[in-house]
C-alpha cells in the first residue's frame, strides 16, 4: 500500500451505470475477408483484436476472480462482477471470428498460440509462497489490466465515432461486433482503474505497468498486422508499415497517431480518472440500438417469460 497518490482521482458519478453481460451472437457467413472494401490494411489492423482479445480477456477474468477477496467495497465488487461477465462475452465473441478467418484461407493459429503463451504462461499464475510475493504478483497484474483497459476504452470511444468506416462501406456485422464491444468498454472503463486504486494505488506501479502494457500492445499489434498481411492469400506481397497506419489515422479509418500519443499523459496524470474520458451516454445509446445487443435482450426477455 506504499507510494499512494497524493491526490485522489475524482470520478464523474453520472458516468457510472450498472454493468451486465449481454449474450450476443453474430453470423459471419456474409462477411468478406476484406470487410473494409478495398482496404486490406485497415481490415487486418482491426482484425488483430480477434487475435489478442480471446486470450487476453480470459486472463482478465482469471486475475479478477483471484482479487475478489481483496475488495472491501460492495459497489466496487458489483462492478467487478459485472466487468467479469462482460469480458467473458467479449472473449467468446471475438473467438468465434477465428473459424471464419480459417475458412477464408487465413489460419491465425501460429499467432494465437504465441498470444496464449503470453497470457497463460508469462503472465499466468506463478509458484510463489503465500504472502507478500504472491500478493505482489497479483497487484502487478491488476495494474497491468488497468493500463490495458485505458486503451481498450480509448479504442471503444474511437470506434463508436468512426463514421469513415461506414462511409467506406465496412461490413455491418463486423461494425456491430466492434461497436457493441467498444460501447461496453466505455461503459465499464472505470472499473479496472478503481479496482487498482482500491487494492494498491501506487503511482510508481501505475507508471511502470503502463510502460510495459503500452510497449507490449504496440509490439503485438504491429506484429499481428504484419502476420495477417503476409499470410493473406489474396495479397502476393502484403506489407504493413507505420506510414500505412498514420495515413489511415488521418483518414479516420484507424485511431490517429496524435490521439494515441495524447492519451499517454492523461493516464499518467495524478488526477486521472477514466470516467473523465469518453461518454457513457453515447455508449448506452449504441447498446440500445445495436442489432446484436437488441437481439440478446429480446432473447433474454423471451426466456424469462
Amino acid at each position: 500500500m506504499s507510494n499512494k497518490q497524493a491526490r485522489v482521482p475524482r470520478p464523474v458519478e453520472s458516468e457510472r451505470v450498472p454493468l451486465k453481460a449481454r449474450k450476443v451472437s453474430f453470423s459471419w457467413e456474409d462477411t468478406p475477408l476484406h470487410w473494409v472494401p478495398g482496404d486490406p490494411f485497415t481490415t487486418h489492423t482491426i482484425n488483430v483484436l480477434h487475435l489478442l482479445l480471446p486470450a487476453g480477456e480470459r486472463w482478465f477474468v482469471h486475475v479478477y476472480k483471484q482479487v475478489l477477496p481483496y475488495i472491501r467495497d460492495e459497489r466496487l465488487r458489483a462492478d467487478v462482477i459485472g466487468f467479469i461477465g462482460q469480458e467473458a462475452m467479449h472473449s467468446q465473441a471475438h473467438d468465434e471470428v477465428l473459424p471464419h478467418l480459417r475458412e477464408q484461407g487465413l489460419d491465425p493459429t501460429p499467432y494465437t498460440a504465441q498470444v496464449d503463451w503470453l497470457f497463460e504462461k508469462l503472465l499466468g499464475d506463478r509458484t510463489l509462497p503465500p504472502g507478500r510475493a504472491r500478493r505482489w504478483w497479483l497487484m502487478e497484474r491488476v495494474a497491468l489490466i488497468a493500463a490495458i483497459e485505458h486503451y481498450t476504452a480509448f479504442l471503444g470511444d474511437w470506434v463508436l465515432g468512426a463514421e469513415e468506416l461506414d462511409r467506406r462501406g465496412a461490413d455491418p456485422t463486423m461494425l456491430d461486433l466492434l461497436r457493441w464491444h467498444g460501447a461496453e468498454e466505455v461503459e465499464h472503463r472505470s472499473v479496472a482503474f478503481e479496482l487498482f486504486q482500491h487494492v494498491d494505488g501506487g503511482y510508481r506501479r501505475r507508471a511502470r505497468t503502463w510502460a510495459v502494457a503500452f510497449t507490449a500492445l504496440v509490439f503485438l499489434w504491429q506484429r499481428g498486422t504484419r502476420f495477417f498481411m503476409e499470410n493473406d492469400p489474396t495479397l502476393p506481397t502484403g506489407k504493413a508499415t507505420f506510414k500505412d497506419f498514420h495515413v489511415r489515422g488521418r483518414q479516420g479509418l484507424l485511431p490517429s497517431t496524435g490521439d494515441m500519443l495524447r492519451s499517454v499523459p492523461r493516464y499518467l496524470s495524478r488526477d486521472y480518472h477514466p470516467s473523465q474520458e469518453g461518454s457513457t451516454e453515447q455508449a448506452v445509446a449504441y447498446l440500445a440500438s445495436s442489432p446484436a445487443a437488441v437481439a440478446a435482450l429480446a432473447a433474454e426477455k423471451g426466456s424469462a417469460a
